[in-house]
């Protein structure tokens, strides 16, 4: 039995539209890094980029459960001796909830060249308007 191995010309995207009101920010980082890497389809091959293109609409109600809101930070280096920032989730959720979204989903997907371009699929907004009306995008349910 032969075995499919997709090519990156012949692969076939849709559009899919994400709701992140009231889901938590784990479960929803999850299910679009699986979209993104195509792990929702039968075509599936895990050295092409065979994933489709995700928008991710009202990131400003998502949910951390637990005291993760005060325990939690985000921490990034500005690239100078010392630099070492860290902002609390409160803090983070209430300004950039969006970068906060951005983040869970770039760190659920490859590390390398691959993973990159996955990350160049996602277009997230913090509140329910979007400007990709015109691809038609599909609904898509994040349990």
């Amino acid at each position: 039995m032969k075995t499919y191995m997709a090519k990156a010309e012949t692969v076939e995207r849709k559009w899919y539209v994400v709701d992140a009101a009231g889901v938590p920010l784990g479960r929803l980082a999850s299910r679009v890094a699986s979209v993104l890497r195509g792990k929702n389809k039968p075509t599936f091959t895990p050295n092409v980029d065979t994933g489709d293109f995700v928008i991710v609409i009202n990131t400003d109600k998502v949910v951390l459960t637990g005291k993760k809101l005060e325990d939690k930070f985000y921490r990034y280096h500005t690239g100078y001796i010392g630099g070492l920032k860290e902002i609390s989730y409160k803090k983070l959720m209430a300004e950039k909830s969006d970068l906060a979204v951005y983040e869970a989903v770039k760190g659920m997907l490859p590390k390398n060249s691959l993973g990159r371009t996955m990350l160049k699929k996602l277009k997230v907004f913090k509140g329910a308007e979007h400007n990709h009306a015109a691809q038609k995008p599909e609904e898509l349910k994040v349990d």
